[in-house]
């Protein structure tokens, strides 16, 4: 096959030009990278080997060895050889589509083969149609929907611990697809613009088509899924390919080291936006950069950034919603508004930048649409339910040898610690449990609670990927230089080897031994500063190097450098973090946290602080709550664009709070999202000087009166049927219900559930029934009244076999929903249905309480 190497001359030249940039960036870790090249290598090895170096993230220079990729590119080209498909697949998709070795930002692990020798026995015969099917078929039985952090985990991780978010499902699947060489990459719209959060899936290439499913969610025949009728609703969906890609697909953004290609049209009506960016004196700017940006999780979030030509335009193919627009070039800055119902195009004037003031917007996503489906017949349909339940019954096995709470009890007494505490590591490790298990029963003899501890300040994902060697040595290089630091500071700031988001690894011993001669923080910084070059615009994924890599690479981002700081610093026993709001390195030092690497430095005098306070205060409206990142953000603008502030999601706690906070342009958002998915949102723009104190007040805009909405009334069927022998007046105890038909196993429902858990309280304080409903054709595994912990008091779950309770209640409708679940509708105490919904939707629950406080 030397159509990998011939094919493209310039595209030969071109990796070979990047190849040896990347080994001259890298020389400082050559042996461990570029010793494989001196090993007997095919032609197309080389080239593979050259064209994966090529374009691969600075993060992976820092983190990895050539052995396994040299592994990974010979197991590719075997099984390339041996599938029958494998002549089929064009050279170019498998150079972008089939050989790289990382789908996002998971951990690399030598999978490739492991995958192939799993999977290929049950799909050797089938066509690749069929083997794409069977395929998430597998993956459904390894791993189902739960939300987590942004850290994505490796696909066997996630096997491991048979849960995780749609990020992490679709990247198991891709690797798993591209395993069997099956062309295949992850969808991802950025941000949706009618709901907050986001979502991922996959598009497979079968005989010539790409085809799109949804991942661990598997259908009776491609191009179906739940997610296909919000996607009629996106603003953008892309996929990132780490080279200089040049398909048929529209690129929004491409650079020396990556592309993105935007695959909107293959799922949603579409428009083309114009942004043209001109100076004072009306001529085009070119080079500019635009950020187009939708209203999700109370900020302007960037759907697309992209670069202005020469004619000082940029375009982009979006959906019929509206978008805000940031542009900037060498300091200048403007801000605009693309609406939906107005001309797709707008002019952007620089200015000197953001001003003080107060603004507000109705924001409005793309409306709802339906569109066709595609079509399975009744047999299909059952076949794949019945697979569904086989699947989800061979997970819930597998699940049964996690460590149970009999066991984590008894080891919790034998070592003589809390139970409760025991049992909540043990039940977040999931299939890491054992190993967590023996790691306490080891270290506790020596170190008491330190070990359990240690368990307890880690992020609930590394309790699923963290293995003895790195707890035994975070925990011993610890506890050596423990000190008389307070136990509340050294166990987050000093124990603690998570820093943001990055893998894992051992690095304490490493950096003592590194930094043995280092006796104050600020030495530190200075060695750092000195001895890691920053390096901004290699990395194409939003993830990090190890803090041990970026020390061997000499070379790093600066997110990357900055957690070299605190991993070094905390391995020398200084507590060390990074600011909650920018995350800056900082040290601990008299009681204050002090900036690693200053902006701003205090005078001789040190009579002006560098810092600035801003505090937060009313009016939030009575009976509501103001929570970040769903009601409101911070923004700093910094390099000509504003960058959200990174404090704790939910944390109502910020409100009165002084924030120490750099010295600059700031932005308040705060926004009300109504129930049709648009949003109503103030921005307050102001400045805050070095030593200055400013309060800013959090407003939410007030939705405008409606006038009572009543969807139907449940009739004597629905009243039979939810009461049995009581009135409905009794069963509703004058305070109305919640009902919801879900499926349990599907991401739209677990939302609603998540949502239910979340707002506990505020249910609980309504004290209204919530009554849980699913078919038996959508419980795959026996669950009881009270399946989930921590739902309100007076929530319950129980089947409705054949939907005759959805027939009996949605009678009454005045409009019938679409058999989109879950379908939830909102009772009051009269028996009027007050709130109505179908199908996909984030933010239930705070619709349902706001509806609920209306009566």
């Amino acid at each position: 096959m030397t159509g990998l190497v011939s094919a493209d001359g310039n595209l030969s030249q071109s990796v070979a030009g990047k190849f040896e940039e990347k080994r001259a960036i890298a020389w400082k870790r050559h042996r461990n990278l570029f010793r494989v090249f001196d090993g007997p290598l095919t032609e197309e090895e080389r080239f593979a080997m050259m064209f994966l170096y090529a374009y691969m993230p600075l993060n992976d220079l820092a983190d990895y060895d050539g052995e396994l990729f040299l592994k990974h590119v010979r197991d590719t080209l075997r099984i390339r050889r041996t599938v029958p498909w494998g002549s089929k697949i064009p050279d170019e998709h498998f150079l972008y589509f089939v050989l790289p070795y990382r789908v996002n930002n998971e951990n690399v692990e030598d999978h490739r083969d492991w995958f192939f020798k799993e999977i290929y026995e049950r799909v050797r015969s089938l066509s690749m149609e069929e083997t794409v099917l069977e395929v998430n078929h597998w993956c459904h039985e390894k791993a189902t929907y739960t939300g987590n952090d942004l850290r994505t985990v490796s696909p066997r991780t996630l096997i491991r611990t048979a849960l995780g978010r749609c990020g992490e499902q679709s990247t198991l699947a891709v690797a798993a697809l591209r395993s069997l060489c099956i062309p295949a990459r992850q969808v991802y719209t950025p941000r949706w613009a009618h709901c907050d959060s986001n979502h991922a899936w996959v598009e497979a290439w079968v005989d010539g088509e790409w085809g799109f499913f949804g991942a661990c969610e598997p259908e009776p025949r491609m191009n179906q899924g739940w997610f296909v009728d919000p996607a009629r609703r996106g603003m953008l969906m892309n996929t990132r390919i780490p080279a200089n890609y040049s398909g048929p697909e529209e690129i929004t953004f491409a650079d020396t080291w990556h592309t993105e290609i935007n695959l909107l049209a293959n799922y949603a009506p579409t428009r083309s936006v114009s942004v043209r960016v001109e100076d004072a004196e009306g001529r085009p700017v070119a080079g500019a950069g635009v950020h187009l940006q939708v209203y999700n999780y109370a900020e302007l979030s960037p759907l697309a950034k992209l670069r202005t030509g020469e004619d000082g335009i940029a375009m982009l193919t979006t959906g019929f919603g509206d978008l805000f627009v940031e542009a900037a070039r060498d300091g200048r800055w403007a801000f605009g508004f693309i609406q939906a119902s107005d001309a797709a195009a707008v002019i952007l004037k620089l200015g000197d930048g953001p001003t003080a003031g107060t603004a507000d917007f109705d924001f409005h996503p793309p409306a709802a649409a339906l569109g066709e489906d595609v079509e399975t017949t009744p047999a299909e349909r059952e076949q794949n339910n019945r697979r569904l339940k086989e699947e989800d019954q061979l997970r819930a096995a597998y699940e049964a040898t996690f460590v149970q709470e009999p066991e984590a009890s008894q080891l919790a007494e034998e070592l003589g610690l809390p139970g409760d505490r025991v049992w909540n590591v043990l039940r977040k490790a999931r299939g890491n449990s054992k190993e967590i298990a023996a790691f306490l029963r080891e270290e506790t003899p020596a170190f008491g609670g330190w070990a359990l501890r240690l368990l307890e300040v880690l992020n609930e994902k590394d309790l699923t990927d963290t293995f003895r060697p790195t707890l035994n040595e975070h925990l011993h290089g610890a506890m050596e230089v423990k000190g008389d630091t307070e136990d509340s500071i050294f166990a987050s700031y000093v124990l603690n080897p998570r820093v943001l988001f990055e893998m894992l690894r051992p690095y304490r011993t490493f950096f003592r031994n590194a930094f043995y001669d280092v006796t104050s923080p600020y030495e530190l910084a200075d060695r750092i500063r000195n001895d890691i070059k920053i390096m901004q615009g290699y990395t194409y994924y939003q993830g990090s190097a190890t803090p041990r890599g970026s020390l061997e690479l000499g070379a790093a981002d600066r997110v990357s450098r900055d957690i070299l700081f605190v991993a070094a610093a905390r391995s020398l026993g200084m507590p060390s973090r990074l600011e909650p709001g920018d995350r800056r390195p900082q040290y601990r030092e008299d009681g204050r946290w002090q900036d690693a690497f200053p902006e701003m430095k205090s005078d001789d005098c040190g009579a002006k602080p560098p810092y600035g306070r801003i505090t937060l205060t009313g009016p939030v409206p009575e009976g509501e709550k103001a929570e970040y990142f769903l009601h409101y953000t911070l923004a700093r603008h910094e390099e000509g664009m504003f960058r959200t502030l990174h404090y704790r999601s939910g944390n109502d706690g910020l409100i009165g709070e002084p924030l120490d906070i750099l010295p600059g342009t700031y932005r308040l958002t705060t926004g009300r999202r109504l129930t049709d998915g648009s949003v109503l949102i103030w921005l307050h723009t102001f400045k805050v000087g070095p030593g200055e104190s400013v309060n800013v007040e959090v407003v939410l805009r007030k939705e405008m009166q409606q006038p009572d909405t009543a969807y139907g009334d449940l009739g004597n069927e629905a009243t039979r049927w939810l009461a049995g022998n009581e009135t409905l007046k009794e069963w509703l105890n004058g305070k109305g219900a919640v009902l919801a038909w879900i499926e349990p196993d599907r991401e739209p429902s677990k939302h609603l559930i998540r949502e239910l858990r979340e707002r506990k309280n505020d249910f609980d304080g309504w004290g209204g029934r919530i009554a849980l409903f699913a078919g038996d054709d959508k419980v795959n595994v026996p669950l009881g009244e009270h399946p989930w912990p921590d739902m309100p008091e007076l929530a319950v779950f129980s089947s409705d076999a054949v939907y005759e309770g959805w027939n009996a209640v949605s009678a009454g409708l005045k409009d019938q929903l679409p058999m989109q679940f879950p379908l939830v509708l909102l009772v009051d105490p009269s028996g009027t249905v007050r709130y109505a919904s179908a199908g996909y939707k984030l933010g239930r629950g705070e619709d349902l309480l706001r509806v609920i406080s209306q009566f």
